[in-house]
Order: C-alpha cells, then sequence, then structure tokens
C-alpha cells in the first residue's frame, strides 16, 4: 500500500512541477511560420517520393513485402495529410498509383482480419470520397463488412491495431451514413480497452496501454516500473484523433473517446524531455533511453490537433508541441530529407536499437508518416496563431 501511494505521491508531484516550469514566461519558444513548416514537410516528403518512383515497387528487407503493408500504409496516411495543406496534384497521384498497383486491396489476403493488413484501406477510402471511383472502396469495404457481420471481437490484440485498422470503421461509417461500422468499431476497441490480456490493455490509473499482453503486469521495467512503449501509446493517440476528427457527436461511444485522448495527453505531456522528444520507454528513461522521432510524432500529431479542436489548455499544450517540432524539424531531419531518430519496426523499448541521427530503420515510410502527420497539424496551428 505504501509503495503505491508513494508512486500516486511521485507522480503528482511530476505533474505540479510540469504546470509549474509551462507556467513561465518564455518557456519553449514561438513556432516557425506556416511557410517553414510547410517547407519542412516538403522536404521530408520530396526524398521519399524521389526513392520509391515507383509505389507498387515490393519492399525488401529480412525478405520481400507488398508495398501496402502497414508501414507503407500509414505513410500514405501522411501524404494525405500534407495534400489537405499542400494540394499538390503529385501526392494524389503517387497515392492513386499505390491503390492501382494493389488492385485496391487490403494487403496480403481479401479478406484478413489483420488490422496490419488492412491499414492500407484508409488511404483507398479517402481517395474515393475525392474521386468517387468505386473500385477504390469496394474491397476495403467488403473486407470490413465481412468483420462487421460477425461476432468475433478480439481481433486487436495489440494496441498498433487501433490506429491500423479503427479509422476505416468511422471512415465508413460516414462515408455510407451507416452507423453499424461505428458499433464495431467500439467493440472491438472494448475489448481491447478492457479485456484483452485479462484486463484489457489500457491502465486507468496511468491513463496509458501497454502494449499487448506480453507486457501487463506483473512485467516490469528495469526501473520497475511498468513498459508502456512511446510509439505503441503514439498508435493508439493517432487512433482517437482520427476517429474524433469524423465521428459524429452524437455517437455513444463519442465522449468516451475523447476522455481517452484527453488523459492520455494529460499523462504524456510531463513526461516529455527537456530536448523536446520523449522516451522510447515512457515511465523508464534509462531504459534505452534516447531521442526518438516517431513517438514524439504521434504525440505531437495528437496535441497540436487538440488545441485546434479547442480540446485542451493552448497555455499547457502549446509550449509543449512547440519544443516538440523544434525537436523534430531541427535534429531529426537531415538536409537532404532523411529522418533520423526514428526507431526501427518492434514492439518495444530495445527494438531497433540503438536509435542515432544517423541510424536507418529497418523501414523508412511509416517514420515520414508519423512526421507528416504532425507536421500538417503544427501547420493548421501555426496559421491560427
Amino acid at each position: 500500500m505504501n509503495k503505491i501511494r508513494n508512486r500516486n505521491l511521485r507522480k503528482t508531484l511530476t505533474t505540479l512541477c510540469f504546470l509549474l516550469v509551462v507556467g513561465l514566461p518564455g518557456y519553449g519558444q514561438k513556432l516557425p511560420k506556416k511557410d517553414e513548416i510547410l517547407q519542412q514537410l516538403r522536404l521530408a516528403n520530396n526524398y521519399f517520393m524521389e526513392k520509391w518512383p515507383d509505389a507498387g515497387k515490393t519492399i525488401i528487407t529480412n525478405k520481400e513485402r507488398p508495398a501496402n503493408i502497414w508501414t507503407r500504409a500509414v505513410y500514405y496516411e501522411g501524404l494525405m495529410a500534407l495534400y489537405t495543406i499542400d494540394a499538390d496534384k503529385r501526392y494524389h497521384n503517387y497515392a492513386t498509383q499505390w491503390g492501382e498497383k494493389h488492385q485496391w486491396a487490403p494487403a496480403r489476403d481479401l479478406f484478413t482480419r489483420n488490422a496490419d493488413n488492412q491499414c492500407c484501406g484508409q488511404t483507398y477510402i479517402d481517395l474515393y470520397r475525392l474521386d468517387k471511383q468505386a473500385i477504390q472502396i469496394k474491397a476495403i469495404k467488403d473486407n470490413i463488412d465481412a468483420m462487421v457481420n460477425s461476432d468475433q471481437v478480439d481481433d486487436w490484440d495489440w494496441i498498433d491495431a487501433i490506429q491500423m485498422a479503427m479509422p476505416i470503421f468511422v471512415k465508413l461509417g460516414v462515408t455510407y451514413n451507416d452507423p453499424k461500422y461505428f458499433d464495431k468499431m467500439y467493440a472491438l476497441y472494448a475489448h481491447t480497452k478492457y479485456k484483452e490480456g485479462g484486463n484489457g490493455l489500457y491502465n486507468p490509473e496511468d491513463k496509458l496501454w501497454w502494449r499487448d499482453k506480453d507486457f501487463v503486469p506483473p512485467y516490469k521495467e528495469p526501473n520497475g516500473e511498468d513498459c508502456y512503449w512511446a510509439r505503441g501509446n503514439g498508435w493508439v493517440v493517432a487512433a482517437l484523433v482520427r476517429v474524433l476528427d469524423e465521428l459524429p457527436k452524437s455517437d455513444a461511444h463519442y465522449q468516451e473517446y475523447l476522455t481517452d485522448l484527453t488523459n492520455m495527453l494529460a499523462a504524456l505531456a510531463p513526461l516529455q524531455r527537456k530536448d523536446g522528444f520523449w522516451n522510447v520507454s515512457l515511465h523508464d528513461p534509462t531504459h534505452f533511453g534516447g531521442k526518438e522521432a516517431t513517438g514524439t510524432a504521434l504525440f505531437t500529431y495528437g496535441m497540436a490537433w487538440a488545441i485546434n479542436k479547442g480540446l485542451v489548455d493552448k497555455k499547457v499544450y502549446l509550449p509543449i508541441v512547440t519544443k516538440a517540432w523544434k525537436a523534430l524539424s531541427k535534429e531529426s531531419l537531415h538536409k537532404n530529407g532523411f529522418l533520423g531518430y526514428v526507431q526501427g519496426t518492434g514492439k518495444e523499448p530495445k527494438d531497433g536499437q540503438p536509435v542515432t541521427y544517423t541510424s536507418k530503420p529497418d523501414f523508412e515510410d511509416y517514420g515520414l508518416g508519423c512526421f507528416l502527420l504532425a507536421g500538417t497539424e503544427v501547420y493548421k496551428l501555426a496559421n491560427s496563431l
């Protein structure tokens, strides 16, 4: 009991110190001008588009994979976000080429239930909304319809899946004005949150998520704290942003999603490093401690979006976003557009290490997607100040 009480006291003191610091005059710096932010986004994106001119070329690392797997799908989420503030026809054409070369189908299997394989559907739906070509949405709609028409709800047994698939359900529900997609989406989310791994992967005490059942207590980090992987929690933040951005406020679970997002942001705020990044292990800065761009970008995305929507206190979160964007754009972004400090694929702090300014992750695409999502919202924020 004393251990729990001491732990809660530490968290309270950390939060109070954080709030005191962000209230000091001159904390952080001003966001750069929107034109500078846009140039940074273009630089990073052009680097990738020039490196991968063929959107259908398979990805070869330790083995060959189709180019519409989740890593590439996250990049296209970012590209479509960039397109909303920078209407360059090249972006639309590049995304369309990607869809066409994969027959507008999920990765690997037409009727997969795996969220990683479904993630590409987010961009297919966005393009369908622009172009109204039935072929763009048919396969992903058929795929999700098969899930909606089944009783199974335990598919999302790792928290990354929430980002990979959850926004597809809300996009289909909005596109077809059909709440059955919203209902199924919540059933899947609720299983992950409340039941997966025993009592769910969300810890209501810390307002953060264990990545999967392997990290539910009694698993501990070297310092004795729970393992909250930065990018895994970043995926949940991104998913909630993308869902809330479209879900009707009249939906029965809208408020729960909103509460989950704002609680997560409040828990993440005092964990930001002095240099603007977040550690890969959120509660153990000594476990592969260091700068990491993907979790940082996803948290920046969520916080900037929440400021833009008036959901959080700008005075508290603007300095955090400013510090984070400075870290991403000045320390992660290279002069040629390459992104450093991107942790490779995996599920925990040790994976893809060492993560450095010059280290190349096994896949370069998803890190860029996270960067573009964050930068697009930071651009909008700078435009409103």
